[in-house]
């Protein structure tokens, strides 16, 4: 059975993926990619913990989440044994946001992180309107683990990421689920990936935490391609 290898989302805790891997048929392998919370590291210190997590004795898919998709790309791009297949979810190959606003997030991202994430600011940016109190809750506590000036960082580094050549290297089947609704990472960014992979298969629906909004359909989705990994 193929082993999924779950990259979390920005807050790096892998704690977001509760309902979807709840969604995944019994018996499914799956572990979580836990990023440390109170040290700075960059895409290529984070590459490690994405090695360490990487099955030697059995086939594996990488499922990443937004912040993780670069991270997905530079492990793929090493061809990596065993790695089947990659699933980018909200994912981005440089970064989702251009001109004046990278600008303005450049310059707002050492100082949002400070407070807690607001419910309005979840639910326009993240998970969509009428997201759940739970879900609100979890994100919330999720994003708290992590050191303000660690998720300033990591905000930092998805504004100035470029893994384009990378992407080109990868060999393996891609799985790119857009999310319609997304508030943050917009239809360029999926151009742009299939500029350099036009092969990729595309599922279009929900906000930007799609697998925690629609961890179900998500699950279905992520099942139906990892069956069909040679």
């Amino acid at each position: 059975m193929t082993k999924l290898v779950l990259l979390p989302g920005m807050d790096g805790t892998g704690e977001l993926f509760r309902d979807f891997v709840a969604a995944l048929p019994e018996g499914t392998d799956t572990v979580a990619v836990h990023y440390p919370g109170d040290r700075r590291l960059r895409y290529p210190g984070l590459l490690e913990f994405v090695r360490a997590a990487a099955p030697e004795d059995k086939p594996f898919c990488l499922v990443a989440e937004s912040f993780s998709t670069p991270l997905a790309i530079l492990y793929a791009a090493t061809n990596p044994p065993n790695l089947k297949g990659i699933v980018l979810c909200a994912g981005f190959v440089t970064s989702p946001v251009w001109g004046w606003r990278r600008t303005l997030a450049l310059a707002l991202a050492q100082f949002i992180f400070w407070l807690p994430l607001p419910r309005f600011f979840i639910e326009m940016f993240l998970a969509g309107p009428g997201a759940s109190s739970a879900l609100v809750s979890a994100v919330q506590a999720a994003s708290s683990w992590v050191e303000p000036e660690i998720m300033a960082g990591r905000a930092r580094d998805v504004l100035t990421c470029d893994v384009r050549a990378e992407m080109a290297k990868v060999n393996v089947p891609i799985l790119y689920l857009q999310a319609a609704q997304d508030k943050m990472v917009g239809p360029v960014s999926l151009e742009v990936a299939r500029s350099i992979k036009p092969e990729m298969t595309v599922v279009v629906d929900g906000p930007h935490l799609l697998f925690q909004r629609e961890p179900v359909l998500s699950a279905e989705v992520v099942m139906k391609f990892v069956q069909g990994l040679a």
